[in-house]
């Protein structure tokens, strides 16, 4: 796809030279494929999607959540017991 586009675009150029609005439509090709190639979103290039991206974050979110929730159940008193040390060393 990408080298019938490089092909178009190299045309487009070389009918430049009769007409030069044949030059703007070959940059304003050339821009598009290279903003588009840029942005996010839709395929990647090896054919896979982004949205396994945002699974992927969703999947770790939870993992970090979850261990969170776990810890902080299990070292609640400990953590108490060390602030309550820390305060009072303070004074």
């Amino acid at each position: 796809m990408f080298v019938l586009l490089l092909i178009l675009a190299l045309v487009l150029f070389g009918f430049g030279f009769l007409n030069p609005l044949w030059w703007l439509a070959a940059a304003v090709l050339v821009y598009g494929v290279t903003r588009g190639r840029d942005r996010g979103g839709g395929r990647n290039r090896d054919g896979g999607s982004d949205l396994g991206t945002y699974r992927d974050y969703q999947e770790r979110r939870d993992r970090r959540e979850r261990w969170d929730r776990r810890y902080s159940r299990q070292h609640r008193a400990r953590w108490r017991r060390e602030d309550r040390q820390d305060h009072e060393r303070r004074r």
